[in-house]
């Protein structure tokens, strides 16, 4: 029986495959999930630290960047950014980008990331929590909130990616791998299956009978656990059919649009709650320009690439983007025409019941942050607050409307009352 191997497709297909309700819970899972409907959650990484005076915070004083002056800066609506149309070879310029998406678009700038390494950087802005290494990820979190029963609640395809235990994570790297699990009863992933409807039928019922007929029996964990995740397999197998008619037959040459292809396609078929994709290299300590006028417009093609694939699809009002970065560069060069890390940040929102052609916080013309108010979100230099990625997370729960779930209580933030963001979002 073809379907006993579907966990091991799911190794060969570089695939961390979800059980369908977590560890704990799976003996309960007797039938195939509902499909989830939304709303989808994507995080866009810029793994490495991106230039944000290359993007939504433009600087043109003091040498910061060498490609526009203060004069050059471009403006869409409440946004300011930086000209860099001449400099795109490839890709999507910050002027296509903003005219196509300003009034959509909620910036923050001035993040305070309190270090500026790597790893802990990813973590805290993964997270919302800089000293724990147990906290899960925002996309991770509002999985196991909202779709933990969704096979593939949350999609990785990189960066920090840690769940709390809460929800497993699964990675499915290429649209083949996906073809594989979705179509686990055919030869290769293609349409002849293996088993007819009619045997598919009387196996299944076979492997529940025989589940049925174990729940009540006295086993040791692990055999308990190792035959819940077999015939949880077996249930999902099913449910991720549902995907098939939404696999692109051609896979994109495009990283992002890759990744994107492979979410949007779980997410239309309920099988999927939120995703993680990034795109590295932003790291540019030598040739700073050079690298980042590569990089992002890439990295904003890719935002658009998979708006207009949700909307082709019919669930682009359904889709809640995070764009993001572990860190910034630096206001000056180093000797090898690059920028160093920054632990001054920016990130970026679009989704619905989010307020668009609207940029809150800023830095100042030394690219240091200036606090703000957290009552008004007005500039506030003396007595205002430093934002922090907790603050961030803090309104990210609420607008995904998992503060006060079991699972976010789990994980706490600490942010004090008098310095939770009010209407962060409208």
């Amino acid at each position: 029986m073809n379907r006993r191997d579907f966990l091991k497709r799911c190794s060969l297909a570089g695939l961390g495959f979800a059980a369908p309700v977590g560890w704990a819970n799976l003996s309960h899972a007797k039938s195939e999930p509902a499909p989830y409907a939304g709303p989808f959650y994507i995080v866009f990484n810029a793994s490495g630290g991106w230039d944000t005076t290359y993007l939504m915070d433009p600087k043109g004083v003091g040498g910061i960047n060498r490609l526009y002056k203060e004069g050059d800066i471009l403006t869409a609506g409440n946004h300011r950014f930086a000209p860099i149309a001449k400099q795109v070879k490839k890709g999507m310029s910050n002027e296509d980008f903003y005219k196509k998406y300003g009034n959509e678009l909620r910036v923050f700038n001035g993040l305070d990331l309190s270090v500026n390494n790597h790893t802990p950087c990813a973590r805290y802005m993964a997270t919302g929590k800089l000293d724990s290494l147990a906290y899960p990820t925002f996309p991770a979190l509002v999985a196991a909130c909202q779709g933990p029963s969704a096979p593939l609640a949350f999609l990785t395809f990189g960066n920090y990616s840690a769940t709390g235990n809460l929800v497993p994570l699964s990675r499915v790297p290429y649209l083949q791998s996906l073809k594989l699990l979705a179509r686990a009863d055919a030869i290769d992933g293609e349409q002849s299956p293996y088993h007819d409807a009619f045997a598919l039928d009387r196996i299944e019922r076979a492997l529940e009978q025989q589940y049925e007929s174990r729940v009540g029996q006295t086993r040791l964990p692990r055999v308990e656990r190792s035959e819940s995740m077999l015939y949880a397999a077996q249930v999902n197998s099913k449910a991720l059919q549902r995907v098939v008619p939404f696999i692109p037959k051609n896979q994109s040459k495009d990283r992002l649009a890759q990744q994107a292809d492979i979410a949007l396609a779980a997410f239309k078929g309920g099988v999927c709650v939120s995703a993680n994709l990034s795109i590295s290299q932003f790291d540019s300590h030598n040739n700073n320009d050079a690298d980042q006028m590569k990089l992002i417009p890439e990295f904003l093609e890719g935002i658009d690439y998979t708006l207009r694939k949700a909307e082709e699809l019919h669930i682009r009002d359904k889709l809640v983007l995070i764009i993001q970065s572990e860190m910034g560069r630096t206001p000056n060069y180093n000797n090898g025409n690059g920028k160093d890390h920054w632990s001054i940040g920016s990130i970026m929102f679009i989704g619905k019941g989010v307020t668009g052609n609207r940029v809150i916080g800023a830095t100042d013309e030394k690219q240091n942050l200036v606090p703000i108010n957290p009552q008004t979100l007005a500039i506030d230099k003396t007595a205002g607050t430093r934002v922090r990625p907790e603050h961030i997370h803090h309104a990210m729960r609420e607008y995904a409307g998992i503060q006060n779930h079991a699972f976010s209580k789990q994980f706490p933030l600490g942010v004090v009352p008098q310095e939770t963001l009010k209407n962060f979002w409208t």
